[in-house]
């Protein structure tokens, strides 16, 4: 299949360079252009614009930092609903607002053009890997065609709807579950460490016995080794996907307290200089609350 690539972040690069090695035809675009060298090596075509990219394949994925960058990927005056050919489809991998992924929703709608939210969870190394787990909504024939793509870089794909708005608000919930649980191992290593325990013990006891699952395991590791400053996420990432999460709890008359509290955990890392650090760096503000040097 001849698919399209906008955004080769971290997780992006890696998602586009699974499609490639699934011996799919790839059409690429970043705004900066040398992180798309190595898969244009590979094979890759580079575009100048979204745009570019939309009308020369069948589907085209977006991974984007945020709102704003995938408004104008999408709906600017080179975005890829300019230029959409029929039939093809446009799947959105991006971490959006409730609000921002009604309007991609609404927006393609309008004009008659297939979309489909294709929300990721995972870090980059699980990407190139092929091993992300993969949240879908949408139109039943589009996420049908979109499936043996998705398996280039998914492990396991899950229809939630189809309303693409189901796996934007699934992907909020379930990062929001991430934060809280770095949150809750946190406290506890800055706990047991106060006392004396080495917080690595504590890791082997918690992943050797009930808490088996990748976020305990691959997080947890990395908060007890104090790997902060190759983020596969930092910590504004992570606020802005909280921030989010507490206005879709608002939407709803959905109370969300425990959200308030990783909120303003990650507003304290921010401010503590951390703000482009891995979000595990939570860890230290714990331990500065315990008094732990």
């Amino acid at each position: 299949m001849k698919v399209g690539f906008v955004g080769l972040g971290a997780m992006g690069h890696a998602m586009a360079e699974r499609l490639l090695k699934g011996g799919h035809e790839l059409v690429v675009t970043n705004r900066t252009r040398a992180k798309a060298d190595d898969l244009v090596a590979q094979g890759a075509v580079f575009a100048e614009t979204p745009a570019d990219v939309a009308r020369q394949v069948e589907v085209v994925f977006s991974m984007l930092f945020d709102d704003a960058s995938t408004e104008e990927a999408v709906f600017g005056e080179h975005g890829i609903a300019r230029a959409l050919v029929p039939g093809a489809i446009h799947a959105c991998s991006s971490t959006l607002s409730l609000e921002q992924a009604r309007r991609l929703r609404d927006g393609h709608a309008e004009r008659g053009q297939g979309y489909v939210s294709a929300n990721v969870l995972g870090r980059p190394p699980a990407a190139k890997a092929g091993e992300l787990f993969v949240v879908t909504a949408g139109a039943e024939e589009a996420l049908k065609r979109l499936r043996p793509l998705l398996e280039c870089f998914g492990s396991r794909i899950f229809e939630v709807g189809q309303d693409p708005v189901q796996a934007n608000l699934a992907k909020l919930s379930l990062n929001f579950m991430i934060y809280s649980t770095i949150e809750q191992m946190a406290e506890v290593f800055a706990l047991n460490e106060k006392v004396g325990t080495d917080p690595h013990k504590i890791f082997e006891i918690m992943t050797g016995s009930f808490y088996t699952a990748p976020v305990h395991k691959n997080y947890g590791k990395l908060m007890v080794d104090h790997e902060y400053d190759h983020p596969g996420a930092p910590v504004t990432l992570g606020l802005k996907d909280i921030e989010m999460f507490l206005k879709a709890g608002g939407e709803n008359a959905v109370p969300l307290p425990y959200a308030s509290v990783v909120r303003d955990r990650l507003l304290s890392a921010i401010s503590a200089g951390d703000a482009e650090r891995d979000f595990v760096v939570l860890l230290e503000r714990a331990r500065q609350d315990s008094g732990l040097k």
